[in-house]
C-alpha cells in the first residue's frame, strides 16, 4: 500500500500533462477500491497482488511523463534508433499478464471452467475482450475530447498502434499463464 500511494502522489506532482494523468491513474484507483472492498470476501494470492502493483506503476509512471515521453524509454529510443517511444508496449503487455493472472485466479476459486485448457483458452478470450474494451475506451475518449486525448492515446503516429496493443495483451496473456502458472497454483493450493 505504501509503495501504491508514494508513487500516486509522486505521478500527480506536476504531470506533463493532467488530463492525461487522470486518464491513466483512474484504473489504478478503481482497482484499488475494488481490491480494499473484496479483501476480506475474496482475498487474492500474494502474486496477484504484486503483479496489479506492477500494473499500477506502469500506469501511474505512463500518467505522469505521458507513455510517449518516459525518459527511460526516450533513451532506449535513441539508443537503438527506433522511431518511437515504446513504453506503451510495456504497459500493454502487462495488460495481457495481470488480467491474465487475475481471471485464472477467480476462474479457478471458483470452479467456473472444468478442464486446465479451457481455462486457458477462456483466460486468453477474457485478455483479448478485456484489452479491445480498452482500445474502444481510448477511442471513446479521444473522439469526446479531440485533440487533448492525444497523449492519452499514444500513437505516435503509428498506423497500427491498436491491433499491436492488442497484440501484445495476447502475447502477454500467453506468457503470464505460460511461465507463472506453477508458482500461481502454488499460492492456490494454500487458500
Amino acid at each position: 500500500m505504501l509503495i501504491f500511494f508514494t508513487v500516486l502522489i509522486w505521478s500527480g506532482i506536476q504531470p506533463k500533462d493532467t488530463f492525461t494523468w487522470f486518464l491513466e491513474v483512474v484504473p489504478a484507483i478503481i482497482g484499488f477500491i475494488i481490491l480494499a472492498l473484496t479483501y476480506r470476501s475474496f482475498r487474492l494470492t500474494p502474486l496477484v497482488y504484486q503483479l496489479i502493483l506492477i500494473h499500477c506503476v506502469i500506469l501511474m509512471v505512463g500518467g505522469h511523463y505521458t507513455y510517449a515521453e518516459v525518459p527511460l524509454f526516450d533513451y532506449i529510443k535513441d539508443a537503438f534508433e527506433l522511431s518511437r517511444n515504446n513504453y506503451d508496449k510495456v504497459g500493454h503487455f502487462a495488460q495481457g499478464v495481470i488480467p491474465a493472472l487475475i481471471c485464472r485466479e477467480i476462474v479457478i476459486r471458483n470452479n467456473v471452467i472444468n478442464g486446465r485448457w479451457w481455462q486457458f483458452f477462456f483466460v486468453v478470450c477474457f485478455c483479448l475482450a478485456f484489452s479491445a474494451f480498452y482500445e474502444l475506451i481510448e477511442w471513446w475518449v479521444a473522439a469526446a475530447s479531440g485533440e487533448d486525448a492525444e497523449a492519452f492515446l499514444g500513437t505516435q503516429g503509428y498506423v497500427w498502434d491498436t491491433q499491436s496493443d492488442m497484440m501484445l495483451a495476447l502475447i502477454g496473456a500467453v506468457t503470464g499463464l505460460l511461465t507463472l502458472r506453477r508458482w500461481h497454483d502454488k499460492q492456490l493450493s494454500t487458500i
